[in-house]
């Protein structure tokens, strides 16, 4: 391809990583062996955090409901492990802050006793509403990360009429490979799961975008779709962030979906393919989610791999399992674009944590920042189109508005313009700041407006009282004139006539 050619063929957005996904993809998965004691944090999904429904020294089993939801947008906690609960109290959260959240702590009795379940053969015979109900109550959410309870999606796919469904098996990130290691080895699982969801939101077709760096996970796909021409796998380039929903979507169907708005409103929903697998064995077999595939990679992991773990398993143990070369210098949940940094590692595992990583001094170094020479490639990488280093300019003086005016809220916080930053400014977390700091200001105001309106409706309520006050003061003094003329009248009246008083 010539270089007129690749100015205006190619896409203009995102950036070319090394990977690092090898030998860690490569190694057949494996699988963990019950923990001692696992964490369940209440809030692993977006929405409400789940309201226990167990008390400390109860006994469960595998797949027992320990904490129902919350609201219209939460999810349900289960068991990962039979055994008792030890107790309900606080644990580490997965973010950089290093806080505690609400969690139930089990003690597994090593035997791994799952509930009675139903089984359903036919999934296609039930109704969609079915459907819904059976993941709800199955606790699946997003397992690409966002955590968006699935069920949620379903109810919105339908009533907006979705035609499309997108399988998102990406996968963009450096070092992760645990969507690849479902795709190759329950390939069934995700194209039946893909299957039921169109079911249940009324989509004609699903389209698998898959990066073309992943050809284990496309054949295998493409054998377990074969029967369903319904189910079209369709490699995609290798480029960060091709696993973004709104890349993805505008890559697979040309449509681009417009900012503060849904991928449901131009008419696709969009899951990722350990999701489809979730969904599956919700409906088919009917266990909830307590296990999902997470990958254990970086420079300073023995035997790097993809790990069938419980949920609420420490990180520690996980690690441990995959042995250690050296002390991490860094540790993170997720990816390295986008993931989240951990203090240690006494952190349970989560429902949307697709990998841990644990890098080496060099892994982990981070250069220091220069200033900004203006060379623009930022603005070429941002796969949103937005201009990182304007907007940089105008946080470092204080001017978030600025900022704001250049679609500020519309940054994916991809990673993408710090990437390619020569000088190495921490441009995501200079974004990350301006978010944050304009979120806080506009709950003030509208914590300010909410008491000024507070007070206006008092003042006008006061005004009021004082008004049918007076007018009751009014009436009744009204009335005791008028009932004082009354009963001069009457008085007068019963007078004898050419009597005086």
């Amino acid at each position: 391809m010539g270089l007129f050619e690749r100015i205006f063929k190619e896409p203009r957005w995102g950036v070319h990583p090394d990977d690092h996904k090898r030998p860690a993809a490569d190694v057949p998965l494996r699988l963990l062996p019950p923990p001692a004691r696992v964490y369940m944090p209440l809030h692993q999904h977006v929405g409400g955090a789940a309201r226990p429904v167990v008390l400390a020294g109860q006994k469960v089993l595998k797949g027992q409901l320990l904490a129902e939801p919350q609201g219209n947008i939460s999810a349900p906690i289960h068991a990962p492990v039979s055994g008792t609960v030890a107790a309900i109290g606080e644990v580490t959260a997965p973010h950089p802050s290093g806080l505690g959240f609400a969690a139930i702590t089990l003690d597994s009795d090593f035997e791994d006793r799952w509930i009675d379940t139903a089984r359903v053969a036919d999934p296609f015979s039930l109704d969609p509403a079915e459907i819904v109900r059976l993941t709800a109550a199955a606790g699946v959410v997003g397992l690409g990360g966002a955590t968006f309870p699935a069920a949620v999606k379903f109810v919105l796919g339908k009533r907006l009429a979705v035609k499309s469904l997108i399988v998102n098996g990406g996968e963009c990130e450096p070092y992760l490979s645990s969507d690849d290691r479902i795709m190759r080895d329950h390939a069934g699982q995700v194209v039946d799961g893909a299957r039921i969801v169109m079911h249940a939101i009324g989509a004609i077709e699903a389209l698998v975008g898959i990066e073309d760096n992943k050809p284990e996970a496309i054949a295998a796909m493409r054998i377990a779709a074969a029967p369903f021409p319904e189910v079209k796998i369709m490699p995609v380039p290798a480029r960060y962030p091709m696993g973004s929903d709104k890349q993805l979507i505008q890559t697979l169907t040309g449509k681009e979906v417009p900012a503060d708005a849904r991928a449901a409103e131009v008419g696709v929903l969009v899951h990722n393919v350990s999701t489809c697998a979730a969904v599956h064995t919700a409906v088919r077999l009917g266990r909830p989610l307590v296990e999902r595939i997470v990958t254990i990679n970086g420079g300073a992991v023995a035997k790097p791999g993809n790990i069938f773990a419980p949920l609420g398993t420490l990180v520690e143990e996980l690690l441990a399992f995959c042995g250690l070369k050296e002390t991490p210098s860094r540790l993170i949940l997720g990816g390295p674009m986008m993931g989240t940094p951990l203090l240690h590692g006494r952190i349970p595992l989560v429902k949307g944590a697709s990998g841990i990583l644990a890098f080496d001094a060099g892994e982990a170094l981070v250069p220091a920042a220069g200033p900004c020479i203006r060379c623009g490639g930022c603005t070429r990488a941002c796969p949103m189109g937005l201009l990182p280093l304007e907007m940089a300019a105008r946080i470092r003086t204080g001017d978030l508005d600025g900022a704001a005016g250049f679609h500020l809220t519309d940054c994916i916080a991809c990673g993408c313009c710090a990437y390619v930053c020569p000088a190495h400014i921490p441009l995501v977390q200079y974004f990350s700041h301006a978010k944050g700091e304009l979120s806080a200001r506009q709950r003030a105001r509208l914590r300010s407006d909410a008491a000024k309106r507070l007070a206006e409706a008092r003042i006008v309520r006061l005004e009021r009282e004082a008004k049918e006050k007076a007018e009751v003061a009014a009436r009744r003094k009204a009335e005791r004139k008028a009932a004082k003329a009354a009963a001069a009248a009457a008085a007068a009246a019963a007078q004898p006539e050419g009597e005086t008083v």
